[in-house]
């Protein structure tokens, strides 16, 4: 996740499709259907054009308007970060909730949600966790609990209308390991429910690899690589990244 400015996950939903071979475009039109709503297509401004090449994406219009219509106006792209050491600790905890609002119609920013989380089964971050990540323990320190932002994050998707029955959004993730293993992992830990928007998603390495006929092992580096995208951004940093 990263700023309005551009980001890998974001460049691949702007311009993964238009840059799959030919030969594989009938299944990448259905593998990126779910990533599009109606009108997406006809909705990418000339402002988004601009910031796509200035990273050096340049996507083709006229190979993403031969897409049907969609069915989200909202995507929210996430990507937790956790505790972590080598060997892996037990449980891990979330320790940064990064979610941007991606509206579906322009593809462009509306809103971010951002908070780091104070650990409290092993408050004490590893050397391995900041290296990886970048959080510092004074990013942590005092932060409040996974529980208080989860009431956050109700109160910014009630907020930002996305509890309205008729607005359709989904989460967009790089993998499943943020919304099928972390989050409901730690809530069953802490004894936490888990809100029913966290229980669907899109993942990316699935509907990529799909269209590409191959699983990209190293994520976003992979998928860049192999639509020729620029990473922007830094590995392994919730909203960095």
């Amino acid at each position: 996740v990263s700023d309005a400015s551009g980001c890998s996950m974001i460049a691949l939903l702007h311009t993964g499709a238009a840059k799959f071979p030919q030969n594989l475009l009938s299944r990448s039109r259905q593998a990126v259907c779910p990533l599009f709503p109606a009108g997406v297509l006809e909705g990418f401004s000339s402002i988004v054009s601009r910031k796509l090449a200035s990273h050096g994406f340049g996507a083709s219009m006229a190979a993403m308007s031969s897409f049907p219509p969609q069915r989200y106006h909202y995507f929210l792209v996430l990507d937790f970060e956790a505790t972590c050491d080598k060997p892996q600790i037990h449980p891990q905890e979330i320790i940064e909730f990064p979610i941007l609002k991606l509206n579906g119609r322009t593809m462009e920013i509306e809103s971010t949600f951002h908070m780091y989380v104070q650990p409290v089964v092993h408050p004490q971050l590893t050397p391995f966790c900041t290296e990886l990540t970048g959080i510092i323990q004074g990013m942590v320190d005092g932060q409040p609990s996974l529980q208080q932002v989860l009431e956050r994050v109700d109160e910014w998707m009630a907020k930002e209308g996305l509890l309205d029955p008729s607005v359709k959004s989904i989460f967009v993730t790089c993998g499943d390991w943020d919304l099928k293993v972390m989050l409901p992992g730690q809530c069953q830990y802490l004894g936490l429910p888990v809100a029913d928007y966290f229980k669907q998603w899109i993942n990316l390495k699935k509907a990529y690899s799909f269209a590409m006929g191959s699983w990209p092992k190293n994520g976003l580096l992979d998928m860049n690589k192999g639509l020729n995208l620029q990473h922007i951004g830094r590995p392994h940093s919730g909203i960095g990244e």
